[in-house]
């Protein structure tokens, strides 16, 4: 391979599900091709997520978790979801122990490795399945002040971002979707997510078959789908 033979290649259909732009790469020389009898040719198909390249992002989420908590202790969970192609969206749950803690794992997240390229952050408290993309937005629809919890900043972007108006950087988003402190200015008083009584619920659930409710969903299966 000569870097400095190039020729203008694509435009490819992409793992975003947009089409990338043509542009100039390396060209590479084949001189022989050997292969077994009946050969399988390993490949996989991208386009709009969710596809197969989408499965790759979630095996890499669970690998590198782990790594991401070496120098992030706090963090519980994390979530990339499809829909934000590796690296447009990640979703973290922490345990939250001082005055903004979220705003420090999301400046930690954009100065970790690939995770640079992370367009929005969102931080959640302990205890929400960063994986139910239902109870996240209520999380970040009832607890967000928007002039309080969005962090805005620059940074480098993939190259196939073509959100921003620059190649490779453009503007990122942090949301705090965390419980805010008095230490954070929040002065009202936190208010108590609704929770029904586990003996009331076991009961319902108990008395639900007889009562003629078919296809709804009981206390328990209500709760369990939320959290």
């Amino acid at each position: 391979v000569d870097l400095q033979e190039t020729r203008i290649e694509g435009p490819f259909g992409d793992h975003t599900g947009f089409y990338s732009p043509a542009d100039s790469y390396p060209v590479l020389h084949v001189t022989a091709l050997t292969h077994r009898r009946d050969p399988i040719y390993a490949a996989t198909v991208v386009g709009i997520p969710p596809m197969e390249d989408a499965y790759l992002a979630k095996a890499t989420e669970r690998l590198f978790l782990p790594l991401l908590r070496l120098t992030l202790p706090e963090v519980v969970d994390m979530d990339l979801p499809a829909a934000g192609v590796f690296h447009n969206c990640a979703i973290l749950s922490v345990r939250k122990a001082y005055p903004m803690h979220a705003r420090k794992v999301m400046h930690a997240v954009w100065g970790t490795g690939q995770m640079q390229f992370t367009k929005c952050v969102i931080v959640v408290d302990e205890g929400i399945d960063v994986h139910d993309y239902q109870s996240v937005a209520f999380h970040v629809f009832s607890n967000v002040d928007p002039g309080r919890d969005l962090v805005l900043t620059e940074g480098p972007l993939d190259v196939l971002d073509h959100g921003s108006s620059h190649a490779r950087w453009g503007s990122k988003v942090g949301i705090d979707a965390t419980r805010k402190w008095p230490e954070e200015g929040y002065e009202r008083g936190w208010p108590q997510e609704l929770a029904m009584d586990p003996m009331v619920s076991a009961r319902i659930d108990a008395l639900w078959p007889e009562l003629g409710l078919e296809g709804l969903l009981g206390p328990s299966a209500r709760v369990e789908r939320r959290s």
